[in-house]
């Protein structure tokens, strides 16, 4: 059974933290919120974890998964990033996008796309997934919490304990976030390609 974690949205109790960062460096899966919606999270070392994902939302080896990152910092040893586009993924983190982006060798070959080499990453402006990825010290391997055959990702954390109690270590449950996914675009070429358009503004990219 999923442990219930019932965080604060603007002052997360500390010990919850230490507590939800210490499953997950035991390997467990986590489903907690993001500011676009709630998300499936496990460390990046974790292969049954990203094994758990795959499964949970039936996922094919060509699925970009994302690394939550706590900065721009951390999002930087991560993937390969030039000059030119350094301003624009700055100026929109934190915030609801993803960026697709050549990887770094600090990541694991499982959590790339198989043919380009690439990884997803985005900096959250939520709170308590901000508190967590501070107490972990690494990123998050996340993928939207939406599960096959639903038109939009659950919202409430109680509704998630019960549809995944044996599937997932803990649920997070921080209030409500939205049902929006990030808006995706792909740096990976040089000129940005607008993948999703979802709680981002997409327009920023495209002029």
């Amino acid at each position: 059974m999923a442990k219930y974690f019932d965080v604060h949205p603007d002052n997360p109790q500390p010990r919850s933290i230490q507590q939800i960062a210490g499953l997950i460096r035991e390997d467990g899966l986590i489903a907690y919120p993001t500011d676009s919606c709630f998300a499936l999270g496990c460390r990046m070392g974790n292969k049954d974890g990203l094994d758990r994902i795959r499964a949970i939302r039936h996922l094919d080896d060509r699925h970009h998964f994302t690394l939550m990152c706590h900065d721009f910092a951390q999002l930087g040893q991560f993937v390969q990033i030039n000059n030119a586009l350094f301003r624009a993924v700055k100026a929109s983190t934190p915030g609801p996008y993803t960026f697709i982006l050549p990887a770094t060798k600090e990541v694991p070959r499982r959590l790339l796309h198989p043919k380009k080499k690439t990884v997803g990453v985005r900096i959250t402006a939520h709170t308590t997934a901000q508190a967590i990825l501070a107490e972990l010290g690494e990123p998050l391997v996340s993928s939207t919490l939406l599960l096959p055959g639903e038109p939009e990702p659950m919202t409430q954390g109680w509704e998630i304990k019960e549809a995944l109690d044996h599937a997932v270590d803990a649920v997070v449950d921080s209030g409500e976030c939205g049902t929006e996914p990030t808006t995706v675009i792909d740096l990976s070429e040089g000129e940005p390609e607008v993948l999703r358009v979802g709680a981002g503004d997409p327009t920023r990219f495209s002029d």
